[in-house]
């Protein structure tokens, strides 16, 4: 009988732990998703909706006249054309040289690799800085033109290693017998590693898309020509001019006498920016959490 009441007491508790966990998870959730669904609410309704209540979350007065004047704006679709091409071609390059090097570090037989490694490692903590990197744009001819947005981001010893941590978990005994077959290791690598390897390579793959996606400040110091300028420093723009707008009406935007208010416009910007990355995620969701959880468990 004591036993019984014991499971009992037990099995109370442990609903009573997920239902507290269940609910923190759903607060947690809540606060996540609130400044998106605002942003998404305001981006819709018009100036007067959002003075009345700038923390709404579905919209009111729906207009469409704020996104007219985002897509009017020449800067944008540059913007969109160099964000573009600079992640899909840094996310390609980024994810061949994170398996090549990653393939070839998981191996104890690499010479040096004992060197190697801790060289990789020494980089997450300490490197050149801005001015350094700057002259070494400069020097190798790269300043002012999409590459120097590419290049620097394309290999980052984080995902070297959550990489080569990966493949260490893969059975060796497929690549001994592949190998006994008469398969090289490039064959190895192509044949069977990598289509192991798809968690790892798809959360690689959103890593680098998302990182080139966001990043701005290469863009501030290896850019000047406007028209080159990837889509976040557009953003930054029309963000910095809203606030410049905002400041000289004295915070009465309504009186700057333009269609659509500045700060509407940001808000606008940012869904127009933030969106496209977002649909990104749902075709890798299957692998992300697997290849996150086994490229770390070392």
């Amino acid at each position: 009988m004591k036993n019984k009441y014991a499971k009992n007491k037990v099995k109370e508790n442990g609903k009573l732990t997920r239902f507290i966990f269940f609910l923190v998870i759903v607060v947690f959730d809540i606060l996540v998703l609130f400044p998106i669904l605002n942003v998404i609410a305001v981006s819709f309704s018009s100036y007067a909706s959002y003075s009345e209540n700038p923390t709404m979350i579905f919209p009111k007065q729906i207009t469409l006249q704020t996104y007219k004047t985002v897509f009017a704006t020449a800067k944008i679709w540059t913007g969109y054309q160099t964000t573009i091409i600079i992640t899909v071609a840094g996310t390609i390059i980024g994810v061949v040289l994170t398996v090549i090097t990653a393939y070839s570090l998981s191996k104890p037989y690499l010479k040096g690799r004992k060197i190697i490694m801790p060289l990789i490692l020494f980089t997450m903590f300490f490197n050149g800085g801005m001015i350094p990197n700057y002259f070494l744009i400069k020097w190798l001819n790269l300043y002012d033109t999409r590459t120097a947005l590419i290049l620097p981001g394309c290999l980052t010893a984080y995902n070297v290693i959550l990489m080569k941590n990966f493949f260490e978990s893969l059975p060796q005994s497929l690549m001994e017998a592949a190998k006994i077959d008469g398969a090289s290791e490039p064959k190895v690598l192509f044949k069977i590693v990598i289509p192991l390897s798809k968690p790892i390579v798809s959360v690689i793959t959103l890593f680098l898309a998302v990182g080139y996606w966001n990043n701005y400040f290469n863009g501030i110091l290896y850019i000047k020509t406007q028209a080159k300028w990837p889509l976040q420093l557009v953003l930054r723009e029309i963000i910095t001019a809203a606030d410049s707008l905002k400041q000289s009406t004295g915070g009465n935007l309504a009186e700057a006498g333009t269609a659509v208010p500045a700060i509407m416009l940001q808000y606008a910007s940012i869904v127009v920016t933030m969106v496209p990355i977002l649909c990104v995620y749902p075709f890798i969701q299957k692998y992300f959490e697997k290849g996150i959880m086994m490229g770390a468990v070392k």
